[in-house]
């Protein structure tokens, strides 16, 4: 993959997540639960937007999964910070919307075959 489908194929993703978020928020703002269960929802809200794209691309379901498991992951190691007091809940959303970027370019970049491609 070269660097420019690479970036490309980066802020496509992005912008699956950023739908994801735009249409299925109101939906997660009904609940009103502790910063933990708001962070997976909004995890989720990307994860569907990332996992309809990464379909319609074709991508393999295991890609799928495991770029959908990062983005979990960038908030639930943060989850014992903010129990521990270390970091508030507007802190640990932050952090782990920072998170995720790198995480979802770690995946891309161990099977970059797999991000590659068009459909």
């Amino acid at each position: 993959m070269t660097g420019r489908a690479f970036v490309v194929h980066y802020l496509q993703m992005l912008a699956a997540m950023g739908v994801g978020m735009l249409v299925l928020m109101p939906l997660t703002m009904t609940v009103d639960g502790p910063a933990e269960v708001d962070a997976l929802l909004m995890a989720t809200t990307m994860v569907a937007g990332m996992t309809a794209w990464m379909a319609w691309r074709r991508h393999p379901w295991r890609a799928i999964v495991e770029m959908d498991a990062v983005m979990y992951v960038a908030f639930v190691v943060l989850f014992p910070l903010l129990w521990l007091g270390l970091l508030s809940d507007a802190a640990m959303l932050v952090v782990g919307h920072v998170l995720m970027l790198p995480a979802m370019a770690a995946v891309m970049l161990r099977r970059p075959h797999e991000h590659g491609h068009h459909r």
